[in-house]
């Protein structure tokens, strides 16, 4: 079967109005797919070289420092990964909300980006612009769980102040039909959280009055909001609205303002696992569902066992949305491309190892270098099934250390660990290594948020956090510290707002809200002096660590 026959596989799922035959359909479709990776693979591999014979490629490594990519797109791509998503969705869909489908509607946090031209007249824009703006994607569909509370205006407008308040005011008026909230990353929620925070006075002024917020400046938009939601004032609803955010203990926010809801949608895999504790407060304890793997490079794998833990996620990759090959790694693995690397195709990973995923699209990238660490935990029928472990790229070193993303996330897991019994949760972190001191250390920016005022979290416990963090780190780390090469970890606790500035600058400067992802080790300049100038206090270890392997 090849890439072309299974895209007439999706077309015939998307037409099919019984819940259950699209069930019925999804399912012979993912058989169809995973039970031929490796044949289904090598005809990939031949239609993209095919379709691209003139093609000049592109081969390079992808960014994880927050700096901007330009990932070349076609209008084929985009068309594959709308039906890919169309064919797999009933698959999902049935496993989350069982043989009964969900005929409420998602709350869905999605601002599509400002779009430029390229010198060369190409458009430039976010992959998601590409799926939010393509009329499939908002056209009338006979599925249930297509139906948003959120104006396809409000989704394109690219301001994200104006997007961001006018999705949430359509989400509180239709309150009692909102029975799941989603976007693409587990921090936009957090954010979106946040955001009600800040603006809840006002959008009970619109609820109560009728009127419409001066600031939702939009014509589109606004005229749309007056037609439709603020027809009359509704000053009950916005009486219990405030009522609740006036509160100074928003656990289970998200149940009290939508009683229906049943779950939580976005990515938290990787460094969006530390929002885990938040969305679980938050939420008050809701499931949290991660279904898709995807990038702008290319549509990669579904999780289908959407209700598992978070921990326990895993990425089905699909194997006719690209070519996959992978690198193995080890702890001896180096970035030095001089390096004669070894590649392993898709069917040949082994359980339990670590990779570095590779790709070959459709639309254009040979042989290009994800970034993306991948651990295989099984298989579904003859396809691998990936739990995503880090981005390969994001380390911090001082004198011959090497700490990862996921070394680095295990200690910010041990320091909350010491801050759990004091009701304090680590709203979001970042860091940098520090040479502007001899020897040079690591610094851990942490944003910190206590549920309950009357414990105090004093010196003495972040004092410990750097003992706990410093113990985490790996063995090279710990070796340079008890040899006095690296010195002690350093915590400063930012002011409560520091991140949500540091997100609001990146956005202003052409960052998309929804697919943002906070740096986790930082180097500009402009970054650290506004973190620096946040910071409300500075913490030390004196202790040195354990250096046995």
């Amino acid at each position: 079967m090849s890439g072309t026959n299974i895209e007439v596989a999706a077309g015939e799922a998307t037409g099919a109005k019984d819940h259950n035959h699209d069930y019925e359909v999804s399912v012979q479709f993912l058989d169809e797919l995973t039970s031929k990776c490796d044949e289904i693979q090598g005809k990939v591999l031949i239609d993209i070289l095919t379709q691209n014979a003139e093609t000049e490629y592109l081969k390079r490594h992808g960014t994880s420092d927050g700096q901007r990519k330009v990932i070349p797109a076609t209008k084929v791509d985009m068309e594959m990964r709308l039906d890919l998503l169309t064919s797999v969705t009933p698959f999902i869909r049935r496993r989350i909300e069982g043989e009964e489908p969900d005929r409420g509607k998602a709350l869905s946090l999605f601002v599509t980006r400002r779009e430029t031209i390229t010198p060369g007249g190409l458009l430039a824009r976010a992959a998601l612009n590409s799926i939010l703006k393509n009329p499939r994607f908002y056209r009338d569909n006979p599925y249930p769980y297509n139906t948003n509370t959120s104006p396809i205006e409000a989704i394109h407008c690219s301001d994200h102040f104006q997007s961001i308040y006018t999705q949430l005011l359509c989400g509180i008026y239709q309150r009692n039909d909102v029975t799941r909230v989603k976007t693409i990353f587990g921090s936009s929620l957090v954010w979106g959280i946040h955001f009600l925070k800040t603006n809840y006075t006002d959008l009970c002024h619109d609820i109560s009055s009728g009127s419409l917020n001066p600031k939702i400046t939009d014509p589109c938009l606004r005229a749309l909001m007056v037609e439709t939601f603020m027809k009359h004032p509704q000053p009950e609803l916005a009486k219990f609205i405030e009522n609740v955010c006036v509160e100074e203990n928003w656990e289970g926010i998200f149940q009290k303002i939508w009683p229906n809801i049943k779950y939580l949608e976005a990515i938290v895999t990787g460094s969006m696992s530390q929002y885990i504790p938040m969305l679980d407060y938050y939420s008050g304890g809701l499931p949290l569902v991660s279904i898709k793997y995807s990038s702008s490079e290319c549509d990669l794998g579904f999780n289908l066992n959407p209700m598992c833990d978070p921990c326990d996620i895993s990425y089905t990759i699909m194997p006719n949305m690209a070519y996959y090959e992978f690198i193995p790694l080890n702890s001896e693995d180096c970035d030095d491309s001089s390096h004669r690397l070894e590649l392993i195709d898709m069917a040949n990973v082994e359980v339990g190892r670590e990779y570095e995923l590779v790709v070959t699209t459709f639309s254009g990238l040979y042989r290009y270098r994800m970034g993306d660490v991948l651990c295989p935990t099984g298989f579904y029928n003859s396809t691998p099934q990936f739990k995503f472990v880090r981005r390969k790229n994001v380390v911090l070193s001082i004198e011959n250390d090497s700490t990862t993303e996921s070394e680095l996330h295990k200690a910010i897991e041990m320091a909350s660990n010491v801050l759990q019994p004091y009701d304090t949760i680590i709203l979001d972190y970042t860091s940098n290594a520090c040479t502007k001191t001899i020897p040079g250390h690591y610094v851990i920016y942490l944003e910190l948020m206590t549920k309950n005022r009357a414990n105090v979290v004093g010196p003495d416990i972040l004092e410990e956090c750097c003992e706990v963090m410093d113990e985490a780190l790996g063995f090279i780390y710990r070796l340079r510290r008890a040899d006095r090469y690296i010195g002690p970890i350093e915590i400063r606790v930012v002011s409560n707002g520091t991140f949500e500035k540091l997100r609001d600058d990146a956005i202003s400067q052409g960052a998309s809200f929804t697919q943002f992802k906070m740096p986790r080790c930082v180097k500009l300049l402009h970054i650290l002096e506004l973190l620096d100038s946040r910071v409300v206090s500075t913490h030390f270890t004196s202790s040195v660590p354990h250096c046995r392997p």
